[in-house]
């Protein structure tokens, strides 16, 4: 075989078992001493006290080795017995179902039901006539005949839906009027609209759910049972054999159905999760409108039916087609239709040659006995949905031990200790050996201590700041005679005076997420890059906090009352927000939005994904006149009271310069961590003291106020204090809470980021109306026919607007990256065009400022389109469509100079045949 096409795998069994071989231990070590003191050490025998430490040694391994070997579910397992390992990973419920995507998978949602019987799923035809003369649309293929025929062109509109449904037969004591079944197959309908829009694939729609008409089929026959048989019974099974073929019934399984049927785990799970258990997907895709009657189906099914002899005679005939209803083999039923019995079938019954009366109203008590069982089997299927893991046993692994208690009494180390008479030189001589062994004795209990903690460091919500630990050995006696302080206060201080500078958990902490992430085929490389690049070392702890947040929000989480708490970012990345029947707190300041948009928001590190107003902001830029009459521009910060609680120092001739320095500002005051701010108060504080990129003031007064500072610039330069809180604080307490607000204010509540996703075909003109509604239409562009295809605006394809002033979103390669983000993520099948638009709120007349006239035009939109249903506000839908054609990319401002200038001082410079700005 040729070394290329060779697979390369990772062995699943890499434990060699050497750490629990104590002899080969032993063996191992004894190698190692005469290795490196045979020169002074001679004697090797059992008896040696450093062959008594070695075993002593080696005995430990193994236990570790031991502990280590334990099955997964055992060391994963919480010491609290009324949790288990599933709070801490994704069970197969959470993390396998997907969101409706295929047919199958709607046909499932639907048939969940109860009283739907069947359904499918068919496309909604709808004809779109083209203009290429005018570049006009319509439904009305009239519209256009003035217009010459090389010149006209018709598209359908794709991603648009009916469902045609088979409702269970209605029991007649339930719904003994017409008007009751009709009410309730109303009911069912509206079920059926409201739960398809709680699914909703991205730029698809539901427009029309029928009942399925039915193609009637006659069936005769003649048919002898045997002579104990019950006619009545056999009669009953063969009429439910028939309707059965005619219209499969599907059956819903358990778990261990499913398994016993030879399914693996995810093809058990795939698709939406159902209340009533699993529906076999062979059995689903049989279960579709049958296209033919065959008289050789029938007859092979009333013979297997318990108690039939023989067919004497048997004819099936088509009642739709009364002219030619001949005996046939077979009958064609028409498109879209379920065959059915009609009321002219009839059926004989013999024992030999003596003809049989059937009893009508016994045969119904037996059809309806018949059905009851078939809905017996039925109710245990939702039973045990989940499939549980192993629930393991806790093993305290983290527990210690000191190995100084299992030495021979004759040491007198252990827990005897050394008898009274012994002299002070045997007493300081069992110390040392006391302390030689305490350094063994911390090693295996920061290992053990590392066995512990791995439960919580893979699991999905991990909030461990930390990735070494270590833990205090507190069984040892004369502890205080050996060690300064020892324990410590607690195992987190111990860990941190002794493993605090190995462990560069931003480091570490990454590559375990890393590898969590791997497992679901993801990655955050390019993003982790970019952060970098605009962020700099504050970019480590925003990288894992974006990771962390999508990691934990992978899978879907319900509430306990069944309820979704959080759509997971894997289980419904292709699904569209629920417009059907909301209310308008649903529709607004929401996170009813589609997966696609919040699955992109979680990979970029945009924290605040819901539909929301962008155009707010805490950050005010203004213009004023300074004392040399110059127009200049400063900026401010509100908090969340609206209270200015940071100012600029400096004046900038832009207010492009003057944003990109309150950028910088809260850059460096994110980097400066609040550990590093308490750890400093701690020490105590004074004048012109640095706290991280903050500096301490204190007035000739006694009161503090705190500068926010520039570490790189030159001390006695002006661009050293870049920021300043004009407010003042009577205590270090209270200067410590002032920065510490503010250190949280911008790394939880600063938040100017956020998208739209606008699905164009919800856009689409009233498609249940037969006028042509020209203007009510996206424009669109053929030049006369001969290009600019598709030339179809609505199907599949979106508007995706982002704000073009944030910080990362003026960054030309975040840009870039987002972009490629936004089309990988959406579906393959849907086209973007990515705006990045307006300004914040107040920089211009609001009539000019594209965000919040989209904004408005948008919400307006949505709040008539959940009201009125498939109908649109024209006027809303007219203005909407217009700020939407509107729209402009922003790029960020600077300034042309020669190219021959130093490289070094082109950084943020446009430059004429070098710089590419982007594209639309």
């Amino acid at each position: 075989m040729s070394e290329v096409n060779k697979h390369i795998t990772i062995p699943k069994e890499v434990n060699s078992g050497n750490d629990l071989d104590y002899q080969f231990l032993k063996e191992k070590g004894q190698e190692y001493i005469e290795k490196l003191a045979n020169n002074i050490w001679t004697d090797y025998n059992s008896h040696d006290p450093g062959i008594t430490i070695l075993e002593m040694l080696c005995y430990a391994i193994t236990d570790l080795g031991a502990r280590i070997s334990l099955p997964i579910e055992d060391i994963l397992a919480p010491a609290d017995s009324t949790k288990s390992n599933e709070d801490q990973f994704f069970n197969a419920l959470q993390i396998l179902p997907s969101k409706p995507v295929t047919e199958d998978d709607y046909r499932k949602l639907f048939i969940d039901i109860e009283g739907v019987k069947n359904c499918w799923l068919q496309k909604y035809e709808k004809t779109v006539y083209v203009d290429c003369k005018n570049d006009q649309l319509s439904y009305d293929s009239d519209a256009f005949n003035t217009v010459e025929v090389e010149l006209r062109r018709s598209f359908q509109l794709n991603g648009l839906y009916k469902l045609v449904v088979d409702f269970d037969e209605l029991d007649d004591t339930k719904f003994p009027h017409k008007a009751d079944k009709d009410a309730e197959i109303t009911r069912l309908k509206d079920l059926i609209f409201s739960r398809y829009h709680k699914n909703r694939n991205l730029c698809e729609d539901l427009i029309e759910v029928s009942e399925v008409e039915t193609h009637p089929i006659e069936v005769c026959a003649s048919i002898e049972v045997e002579p104990e048989t019950d006619e009545e019974l056999v009669h009953a099974k063969v009429l439910r054999a028939i309707d059965r073929y005619f219209s499969p019934n599907l059956w819903f399984y358990s778990l261990q159905q499913m398994l016993d049927k030879g399914y693996s785990s995810d093809q058990i799970f795939e698709g939406p999760t159902l209340t009533n258990g699993f529906i076999d997907p062979k059995e689903l895709a049989d279960a579709r409108l049958r296209t033919e009657v065959r008289l050789s189906d029938l007859m092979q099914l009333i013979m297997k039916i318990e108690g039939v002899k023989v067919i004497k005679d048997i004819s099936i005939n088509d009642c739709l087609d009364e002219e030619n209803k001949n005996d046939a083999w077979l009958i064609c039923v028409q498109p879209g239709l379920k065959p059915k019995r009609c009321d002219s079938s009839a059926f004989s019954y013999y024992k030999d040659v003596l003809p049989l009366n059937v009893n009508s109203k016994k045969v119904k008590e037996y059809s309806q006995q018949l059905y009851a069982e078939e809905q017996e089997k039925q109710e245990l299927a939702n039973v045990g949905m989940e499939l549980r893991g192993p629930k393991g046993s806790f093993a305290n692994v983290g527990e210690t031990t000191t190995i100084q208690n299992d030495f021979p009494e004759t040491y007198g180390i252990g827990a005897v200790g050394l008898p009274a008479r012994a002299t002070e030189e045997r007493k300081a001589q069992a110390k040392q050996l006391k302390g030689y062994l305490l350094f063994f004795d911390q090693i295996f209990a920061t290992y053990f201590a590392h066995l512990e903690k791995v439960k919580d460091l893979l699991s999905v919500d991990d909030k461990l700041a930390a990735t070494y630990f270590t833990q205090a050995v507190k069984d040892l006696d004369g502890m205080s005679d050996l060690v300064n302080n020892y324990p410590l206060a607690d195992d987190e201080t111990l860990t941190k005076n002794l493993l605090e500078d190995l462990d560069d958990n931003i480091l570490r902490k990454n590559e375990l997420l890393d590898h969590l992430i791997s497992r679901f085929a993801e990655k955050f490389s390019k993003y982790s890059f970019l952060m970098k690049e605009i962020y700099g070392t504050y970019a480590d702890q925003a990288i894992i906090d974006a990771k962390q947040l999508f990691l934990s929000e992978y899978g879907e989480i319900k509430n306990t009352d069944g309820s979704i708490k959080n759509k997971g970012i894997s289980n419904w990345r292709a699904s569209a927000f629920n417009y059907f029947n909301r209310t308008p707190e649903e529709i607004w300041d929401t996170e009813n939005v589609a997966g696609a948009q919040k699955r992109i928001a979680r990979l970029s590190g945009i924290r605040n994904f819901k539909r929301r107003n962008l155009s707010p902001s805490f950050i005010e830029t203004y213009k004023l006149t300074n004392s040399d009459n110059k127009e200049v521009f400063r900026w401010h910060v509100k908090n969340n009271d609206g209270v200015y609680f940071l100012s600029s120092t400096e004046e900038y001739n832009t207010r492009a310069f003057a944003e990109d320095e309150l950028y910088q500002t809260i850059v460096k005051i994110v980097e400066t961590r609040p550990e590093t701010v308490e750890a400093i108060f701690a020490e105590g504080v004074a004048d012109e003291k640095e706290v991280g990129n903050f500096e301490i003031q204190v007035s000739p007064s006694g009161k503090y106020s705190f500068d926010v500072i520039n570490t790189n610039a030159d001390p006695k330069s002006t661009d050293r204090i870049i920021a300043r809180q004009f407010l003042y604080y009577e205590t270090p307490g209270e200067l410590k809470t002032a920065i510490l607000e503010m250190i949280e204010f911008f790394t939880v509540d600063f938040i100017e980021e956020g998208m739209f996703i606008v699905e164009h075909i919800l856009l689409r003109p009233d498609v249940t109306s037969d006028a042509g509604m020209q203007d009510q239409f996206m424009p669109v562009c053929t030049k006369q026919c001969t290009s600019c295809e598709p030339v179809d605006p609505y199907s599949y394809r979106v508007t995706v607007v982002l704000p073009g002033w944030t910080h990362r979103f003026r960054n030309m390669d975040f840009r870039k990256f987002m972009e490629e983000l936004i089309r990988k993520e959406l579906p393959a099948h849907v086209l973007a065009r990515i705006c990045w638009i307006g300004e914040r709120d107040k920089l211009v007349p609001d009539e000019e400022n594209e965000m919040i006239q989209f904004e408005k035009a948008y919400h307006e939109f949505l709040l008539a389109k959940t009201n009125s249903g498939q109908e649109q506000d024209e006027t809303k839908l007219k203005n909407l469509i217009a700020i939407l054609t509107e729209l402009n990319t922003i790029y960020p401002t600077g300034r042309l100079i020669d190219c021959d200038d130093d490289e070094d001082l082109l950084g943020g410079k446009i430059v004429l045949g070098r710089t590419n700005i982007g594209n639309l």
